[in-house]
């Protein structure tokens, strides 16, 4: 049986992976760059990159397709271009690109460390209503909240 490690540790092998302070100069280098944030809707509220689209993971296979309810026409016809895939930590985005890769997309890469690292880094966070989002309340959001008895039995 597979566990969630043994699923990323796969896929690293096989997607690309961009560090936070690398996707800035790709921002400004290419302003229709697309930034898919693939956290659940509520994160994204709280918390993302400026320019981003939320597409949550469970209907990213009908947003990346023609002719369903979640298709997103400008996703859809970049199958050809970079799309930079983003969620919390870089685990969710990796599975995420790997899927699109499987769907035809030439270049999914993965934001490497999330928006974690993206935020230690200081870059910019905005809410949905577009204020920013002060750092330290960021750290907190992105901090893990593993219980107890979510841990494995010792």
């Amino acid at each position: 049986m597979k566990k969630f490690a043994d699923l990323l540790k796969e896929c690293e092998s096989e997607i690309n992976e961009l560090m936070p302070w690398d996707l800035m100069e790709k921002i400004a280098a290419n302003p229709d760059l697309i930034l898919l944030d693939v956290r659940e809707p509520s994160e994204f509220n709280a918390m993302h990159i400026k320019g981003s689209i939320n597409v949550p993971r469970g209907i990213l296979e009908t947003s990346c397709d023609w002719g369903y309810d979640e298709t997103i026409p400008n996703l859809v016809e970049s199958r050809d271009k970079e799309v930079i895939v983003i969620c919390r930590s870089g685990n969710r985005s990796l599975l995420a690109a790997q899927t699109m890769q499987i769907m035809g997309y030439q270049n999914p890469i993965s934001l490497k460390t999330g928006l974690r690292g993206w935020n230690d880094y200081e870059q910019p966070l905005q809410n949905i209503n577009g204020q920013p989002v002060d750092i330290d309340d960021a750290d907190e959001f992105f901090m893990s909240k593993v219980k107890p008895e979510q841990m494995p039995p010792k």
